[in-house]
């Protein structure tokens, strides 16, 4: 397989996770939002998490963080081109990831409860992180510019 079917195929599964992603956010937003109880598994851990204090984050719900986080990944990953289509996803999961441990962190630790929607969208964001990651690091080398290389 060649690079550019490699890179092609990473690229179609970074946009099908952020699609996940986008689709479990978007019912956590919902649910903040309509002020429900979320559906869960782990016996009302959901509804303890989101709401937390921690389910803000200066003052901005978490829910819209993430939805906003998946759909900037996603907008790079279809509309950047070249060297910027895989640099510009791979920093924004890199703090993406980075948001995730902090919250993962008051979840466990803090809150002492979790919320399955949570942990899948930090599942997530982890494969996003090392799929954009990997992408980057295994990118051919760019063409210097024809100016450039005369000059």
């Amino acid at each position: 397989m060649t690079a550019e079917a490699t890179d092609r195929r990473l690229r179609t599964a970074l946009i099908a996770l952020c699609a996940v992603g986008i689709a479990i956010a978007t019912y956590l937003v919902y649910i903040h939002y309509a002020g429900i109880k979320p559906i869960c598994a782990a016996s009302g851990g959901c509804e303890i998490v989101q709401s937390s204090k921690w389910a803000k984050f200066v003052g901005i719900p978490v829910a819209d963080i993430g939805l906003a986080g998946y759909l900037t990944i996603m907008a790079s990953l279809l509309f950047l081109k070249g060297e910027l289509n895989r640099l510009v996803p791979m920093c924004l999961a890199l703090g993406g990831l980075a948001f995730t441990a902090y919250l993962k962190y008051a979840e466990f630790v803090l809150i002492k409860n979790y919320c399955i929607w949570c942990i899948a969208s930090a599942i997530i964001m982890l494969c996003i992180t090392v799929l954009t990651v990997w992408r980057y690091v295994r990118a051919p080398p760019q063409a210097a510019p024809a100016a450039a290389a005369a000059g």
